[in-house]
């Protein structure tokens, strides 16, 4: 099990990332909609702990209340190894990578065991399409998506999710004033 915090994409957005995952499905190739518990919802993570469970995230709420990025997907992806990860790349941006080092010094007091990966200097951030391609499903994924328009994503909620139920706890949802 681990805990993932998500920032949750506007509606327009979710729906255009929905439609690749389609995209796959019609082709025979799988993608995060039908991975695992089947409940994902396009989203860019912020980090992956092991767990949060009994972490103070009084500090992070207040960094989550005070503003959100605006995201870019703009570039199809591929993560290295054998685990064949298909992702779209949200373009870094300066705010971007402010937010992500704020969330993470929120976080910096508590005993969390944050993915490596996932840390300021290591992050990539992308909003994952598949999982689990074969070198040949790599191929024609990117075949039948190469196409796409870059999406234009509003952070309309965060939260945290546990990546083995995909329950979602919310953080912060709406417009922030």
């Amino acid at each position: 099990m681990a805990h993932a915090i998500e920032m949750f994409l506007d509606d327009h957005a979710e729906a255009a990332v929905h439609q690749l995952w389609e995209i796959l499905d019609d082709h025979g190739l799988p993608s995060l909609a039908t991975l695992t518990h089947r409940r994902h919802r396009p989203h860019v993570s912020l980090t992956v702990a092991e767990s949060l469970t009994g972490t103070d995230l009084g500090d992070l709420r207040s960094v989550l209340a005070e503003s959100r990025p605006t995201l870019k997907l703009s570039s199809l992806g591929l993560f290295p190894g054998a685990e064949g990860v298909l992702f779209l790349g949200a373009t870094v941006t300066h705010e971007l990578l402010t937010f992500h080092n704020r969330v993470h010094a929120a976080l910096a007091n508590q005993s969390i065991k944050h993915w490596p990966c996932y840390l300021p200097g290591n992050w990539v951030p992308h909003c994952t399409l598949a999982v689990g391609l074969k070198r040949e499903e790599v191929v024609r994924a990117t075949e039948v998506l190469h196409d796409f328009a870059p999406i234009v994503a509003v952070v309309s909620a965060i939260g945290s999710t546990d990546t083995t139920t995909g329950e979602i706890t919310s953080f912060a949802s709406g417009s922030i004033g």
